[in-house]
């Protein structure tokens, strides 16, 4: 099935929805998202090496720790404000990393902070980060599952 023809009322008002359309800078954007998460990232190994030079940590422990500190970094800095012209600034780039997610919960929390602590924050600091958690639980048993599968087999 095809489309149904546009009225001429409705061809009229795309052409002036295009006429006064704010062009975005796709270029600019993804510049822009590509240094602030690189920043992130940067400073998330920052944090690793500190956990691996001072507390003794090897390369493939100091991953736990680096990331709750990263959550915890962006939990503070969301309390504060600053995460978010952080995400206005830099787009997906502040919001792809760990630290996002750190953000989203804590923005659940502050915006139903009205409603008491029990059913608002309560209720509402885990509507992202319940979805998240179940997924990388189910996601981490599939792979596990896969694994131990082709290890029964022989195959690796």
């Amino acid at each position: 099935m095809g489309k149904t023809p546009k009225t001429p009322e409705q061809q009229k008002y795309e052409k002036l929805e295009k006429q006064y359309e704010t062009k975005r800078p796709l270029l600019k954007n993804v510049i822009k998202a590509f240094f602030v998460g690189g920043a992130i990232c940067l400073v998330g190994q920052a944090v690793s090496y500190f956990y691996i030079y001072f507390f003794n940590f090897t390369e493939q422990t100091a991953g736990n720790p680096t990331v709750a500190t990263m959550v915890f970094f962006a939990m503070i800095l969301t309390g504060f404000g600053i995460y978010d012209h952080l995400g206005q600034f830099g787009g997906a780039g502040s919001a792809v990393p760990v630290t996002g997610f750190g953000n989203a919960v804590i923005s659940a929390a502050i915006e139903h902070k009205t409603e008491g602590y029990v059913l608002g924050v309560g209720g509402n600091i885990f509507k992202l980060a319940g979805s998240v958690i179940v997924f990388g639980v189910f996601a981490a048993f599939v792979v596990a599952l896969i694994k131990t599968l082709l290890i029964q087999w022989g195959v690796i």
